[in-house]
């Protein structure tokens, strides 16, 4: 095992001191833990960030609901406060992994990573969130760069998520059985400022489906979107699916989730 040093800060601001020296934060681990072990990374200083209780909070605030960056996935999953405000949130939280990965896992990290077929990115693209960082405020539109890409930069840490809670939202996805990752998810919210729709699993990296948006406006109903095509073109082709099936799926799951979102 190649050699690194490990801290545990337990402030915001130690955490950002040790990152401006050159230290890579660590999250959840679910990520760059088996990336280490496979040496695909070397980080020569780790960041834990479990320590850091001020980045774990969930509380409402007026119409939003901020959920802090370390927060486990089977916090959000029970959180009272999330259930009752977005239970769609809620319940996308119980669909993520095993109980062991929802057990380390957190939101914070899964937002860093970005892999394409993860599901927060989903509902923080789906209710138009807003990504708190040590430096900035960074809406859900201008966030989500591509294949695990963000505009985050180099030592910028997430903190919180500010979601709008939305008038009804659902999220439905089909996931891979052996890593239960999004074959293809949908988050559906219909909010003050319109509905969006946010499709992940598909291609390379989370995407709005402006065309079942107009079409939702109009009538959020499964009906409005049952002739809808989605561009098999964006979609991306693996030994798990074809682009087109994988197209087809964002219909069925689009349509599943505007049910489930009037249920």
């Amino acid at each position: 095992m190649y050699a690194f040093t490990y801290e545990r800060p337990a402030s915001r601001d130690a955490a950002q001191s040790l990152a401006r020296a050159g230290g890579q934060f660590l999250a959840g681990g679910q990520t760059l833990l088996p990336s280490m072990r496979l040496r695909l990374a070397a980080p020569g200083q780790l960041i834990d960030l479990a320590g850091v209780q001020e980045l774990a909070s969930i509380r409402r605030e007026g119409d939003q609901l901020a959920i802090g960056a370390m927060a486990r996935h089977h916090q959000v999953a029970e959180s009272e406060a999330v259930r009752a405000a977005i239970p769609a949130l809620a319940h996308l939280a119980t669909l993520i992994g095993d109980r062991q990965v929802r057990a380390r896992g957190t939101l914070g990290g899964s937002l860093a990573n970005n892999d394409p077929a993860a599901d927060y990115p989903a509902a923080v693209l789906g209710l138009g969130a807003t990504v708190q960082t040590t430096q900035r405020s960074i809406a859900a539109d201008d966030y989500f760069q591509g294949l695990f890409a963000t505009a985050l930069e180099e030592g910028e840490l997430i903190t919180a998520v500010h979601f709008p809670i939305p008038r009804r939202a659902a999220y439905v996805k089909f996931r891979q059985p052996a890593s239960r990752f999004a074959l293809v998810g949908v988050f559906v919210a219909q909010t003050a400022g319109g509905v969006r729709v946010a499709v992940t699993g598909g291609g390379n990296g989370v995407f709005r489906h402006t065309a079942m948006e107009q079409a939702l406006t109009g009538d959020f109903s499964p009906q409005a979107i049952a002739g809808v095509a989605t561009d098999e073109g964006e979609m991306s082709s693996d030994l798990h699916g074809s682009s087109a099936y994988r197209a087809h799926l964002v219909g069925v799951m689009a349509r599943r989730a505007v049910e489930q979102a009037l249920a």
